[in-house]
């Protein structure tokens, strides 16, 4: 009778053991990804899609990105590691490293809590200049030459005194010769 209840209670000690270790396991991804860098979460008509190169894809779930960001996908509500929350406006999305980009300066200011600026604000437009440089070569003045002459030298005595700078004494000499050198130069460069 003893041996019949040291066996029942050791087998429902391990079987308790294997059914804690099984619920300790993680969960495997649902619903789980190929995402590229430059895939993004977009909110477009009161909702968020999952816009993968220029094909927007509606999403079922809610997102969790890769370093813990939550994406409600009915709502556009982003909450960060941290803690804060924002609301995505329409056209703002977040990139997958978590990075939010807004799509107007006032969807921008309301996500830092700033009512003051007009719903209908755009951006101003970038426009990158594209023109050829007429000519590659730089004149300098002869001062500005010196300086950069003078400058050069500097750096070249500031480099001999970093790799003098040891807890040896016997560098003391030549550190206090470098010290003088450069103290002669900002003088000569107007310091």
């Amino acid at each position: 009778m003893k041996k019949l209840l040291f066996f029942l209670a050791l087998s429902s000690v391990l079987g308790s053991a294997k059914q804690a270790a099984a619920q300790s396991k993680t969960a495997p991804l649902v619903g789980a990804i190929e995402a590229n860098s430059s895939d993004r979460f977009l909110m477009q008509n009161g909702s968020v899609v999952l816009v993968q190169g220029r094909r927007p894809t509606p999403l079922t779930k809610n997102v969790v990105l890769a370093n813990g960001t939550k994406i409600n996908y009915k709502s556009g509500i982003v909450e960060f590691v941290t803690g804060k929350k924002t609301t995505l406006q329409e056209g703002d999305y977040v990139k997958m490293n978590g990075d939010i980009v807004f799509a107007t300066p006032a969807s921008a200011a309301a996500a830092r809590g700033n009512n003051s600026v007009p719903a209908t604000a755009q951006y101003d437009p970038y426009v990158q200049q594209t023109g050829a440089a007429t000519s590659t070569t730089v004149s300098a003045t002869p001062m500005e030459q010196q300086l950069t002459t003078l400058l050069t030298r500097k750096i070249e005595l500031l480099n001999q005194k970093i790799s003098l700078m040891t807890p040896n004494p016997a560098n003391q000499a030549a550190l206090d010769k470098l010290n003088q050198q450069i103290q002669s130069l900002d003088a000569q460069i107007g310091r």
